[in-house]
């Protein structure tokens, strides 16, 4: 398949990459931060503001879209992209956390994952050959394997069973993605590894599928409970093995100074719905930590939330933000969203500038030292 991955600059201090990923919907630079739009939305903000505040790719869900309002429905409106009036690039997950996070509804056997709805009840149905099918009809241009992500903690038995389906499932993935024409057509296909705490197992996944060369690779299984050194452990013991030429992902990831800490490992796209959930619970992000305006000591700060953020958000003081999530009122959750997910994408394009200058890992050191300072003071 043609080049569509350009590895433009390594750190020389650690294994950053400054990179370019090209896609049926556009370009994206890496590293990126993608917000998470589930159910075909981003919460609380519309794809206009995510134009606004740079957003350069965005998520879908395969399960939850599936189930509601139903792939095919979705296909006949113009794909996901024409159905939520979104015209960038979208990566879709295939259901496989809902593997996990679902656990008391679903059967996980041999040829895939069989469901019961958490909506009605109603049984489905997810093996490789569907979660391909439905994101096809989606019209995803990054679309995600079906895997098996195992607990924390978990036996060494047991997630070397997940290990071994979810790379048959992988490799059937692929398969359909083929003989569907799926690829062909210039979408990508990304593949997931697993492997929990052991590090023999993650290289064994990423070793066996980097020789099945997918376009991109992700690395899945991790933030599912473990403390943070033994996450970034995991990522650490997964990347060394991915194919330099492929971007890399690491799904549902992080605060801020994990995402810094993720990118020096070698890692390019993140997603994770912390700044939107928590912008919802009067939770902003700042260079010095994160800030809860439902504190009394903002009811009278005249400030932005962050001097020079320009953003729709930047032209209202933390006082009146304040009064509007104490008060209920939904346009708080919209602003502190445009806030938070525009911090992150700011951070990126930070990132993305000091890699070019060639001091990122300095920089990184002392952003995440300031941040975690700030957080730790208050």
């Amino acid at each position: 398949m043609p080049a569509h991955f350009d590895l433009l600059k390594t750190d020389t201090a650690s294994a950053a990459r400054l990179g370019r990923l090209r896609t049926r919907h556009g370009v994206i630079e890496t590293p990126i931060f993608m917000p998470v739009g589930t159910q075909g939305t981003v919460k609380a903000v519309t794809p206009a503001h995510l134009h606004e505040i740079g957003a350069q790719i965005i998520l879908g869900n395969t399960y939850h879209l599936n189930l509601r309002p139903g792939s095919e429905l979705i296909r006949d409106l113009g794909g996901l992209h024409g159905f939520m009036g979104w015209d960038g690039p979208i990566l879709t997950d295939s259901g496989g956390f809902q593997v996990f996070s679902l656990s008391k509804l679903r059967d996980v056997r041999e040829d895939g994952v069989a469901f019961q709805s958490h909506i009605d009840g109603a049984k489905l149905f997810l093996g490789p050959k569907e979660v391909m099918a439905i994101q096809k009809n989606l019209g995803s241009d990054i679309a995600m394997v079906l895997d098996e992500c195992p607990p924390w903690p978990c036996s060494r038995e047991d997630c070397a069973r997940a290990v071994a389906r979810s790379l048959r499932w992988a490799a059937q993935c692929r398969r359909h993605a083929t003989e569907s024409g799926f690829l062909t057509e210039g979408h990508h296909v990304f593949a997931i590894v697993q492997g929990s705490t052991f590090d023999d197992l993650r290289r064994e996944a990423a070793e066996s599928l980097a020789a099945l060369d997918f376009p991109g690779y992700a690395v899945g299984g991790v933030s599912v409970g473990e403390p943070e050194p033994e996450m970034l452990k995991q990522v650490g013991a997964s990347t060394p093995f991915l194919p330099v030429d492929k971007p890399r992902y690491t799904m549902g990831l992080g605060t801020p100074p994990q995402l810094l800490k993720m990118i020096a490992l070698g890692v390019d796209m993140f997603d994770c719905v912390m700044p939107t959930r928590v912008a919802r619970n009067g939770l902003a992000f700042t260079p010095d930590g994160p800030i809860n305006l439902r504190n009394e000591r903002f009811r009278t700060d005249h400030r932005p939330l962050v001097e020079g953020l320009a953003n729709y958000t930047a032209g209202f003081s933390r006082a009146y933000l304040r009064h509007l999530q104490m008060s209920g009122e939904m346009l708080a959750g919209t602003l502190l969203t445009i806030h938070n997910l525009h911090f992150y994408l700011d951070l990126m394009t930070q990132v993305r500038a000091h890699l070019d200058a060639g001091d990122f890992f300095s920089w990184s050191l002392s952003w995440i030292e300031r941040y975690e300072a700030g957080a730790a003071a208050r």
